[in-house]
């Protein structure tokens, strides 16, 4: 029965332990008062061998959520570049607030086929006090001939400055 409590008592301080960091380190977040973000986004892939080099066309969205519950941020630009890394297009013709808990897309359409497979965006965006990191991701779609695909690509930072 003592080894019993023991084991008990032993139990409740390791999840204790492992509570109080959790929420430390929910504390601890970095916040951000700007960032550039590079998004992979594939305007096609090549998914099969039959069709040999036969682009797969994909529609895809680029999907920007503010995860802060408290703050706004501000996006200044959204660039779509191509394989090579020549621009092609700004999606973004003036500066758009997005609030707390908002978010926005832009879609590539499936016939858009000068991006390439190594299509991108580069976001940039800021916000007047630090927030929490946004999520900024592509979501790829395309059917064809009873087959189907789809899939998601995180956007990395490449350039930021934190509170």
């Amino acid at each position: 029965m003592k080894n019993m409590a023991s084991l008990v008592a032993s139990i409740l301080s390791t999840l204790l332990l492992f509570s109080s960091n959790s929420t430390a380190s929910a504390n601890n977040l970095d916040l951000w008062l700007e960032q550039t973000v590079y998004v992979p986004l594939y305007s096609h892939i090549y998914a099969d061998e039959r069709f040999k080099n036969k682009p797969f066309l994909l529609t895809a969205t680029l999907s920007i959520r503010n995860t802060d519950p408290d703050h706004k941020l501000t996006l200044l630009s959204v660039d779509y570049y191509d394989s090579t890394g020549k621009l092609l297009s700004n999606y973004l013709p003036e500066p758009l607030t997005i609030g707390p808990l908002g978010s926005t897309r832009y879609i590539v359409e499936e016939s858009e086929s000068k991006g390439g497979s190594g299509a991108k965006f580069l976001v940039t965006w800021n916000a007047e006090t630090g927030i929490t990191e946004p999520i900024i991701e592509s979501i790829m779609i395309g059917t064809k001939m009873q087959q189907g695909i789809s899939f998601i690509s995180r956007g990395r930072v490449i350039k930021g400055k934190t509170r």
